[in-house]
């Protein structure tokens, strides 16, 4: 298990990117949340198996993609903290 954290940029707030990412998250295994940061970006933080948060984040660009610039993104161990996915 697996621990994923990104930040992305771009015009991201305004436009449905934490409500989509949530609705799309539900389709897989993952856990933890999205929310809007002060700077503009959009953190997302998830949890779950390495290529099941990949197949998550391939269909979250699929729909979004035209709103990111640019993604930072690390990655750690699961804190196993979170029961769901859903918008903070």
């Amino acid at each position: 298990m697996t621990r994923r954290r990104i930040h992305f940029f771009g015009n991201v707030q305004g436009v449905g990117f934490r409500y989509t990412t949530c609705s799309v998250a539900h389709g897989f295994d993952v856990t933890g949340f999205v929310r809007n940061c002060p700077n503009r970006s959009v953190e997302l933080v998830a949890e779950g198996e390495s290529g099941e948060i990949e197949r998550f984040l391939d269909a979250l660009r699929a729909q979004m993609g035209g709103y990111i610039e640019r993604e930072e993104a690390d990655m750690g161990p699961a804190s196993g903290e979170f029961s769901g996915f859903g918008i903070r």
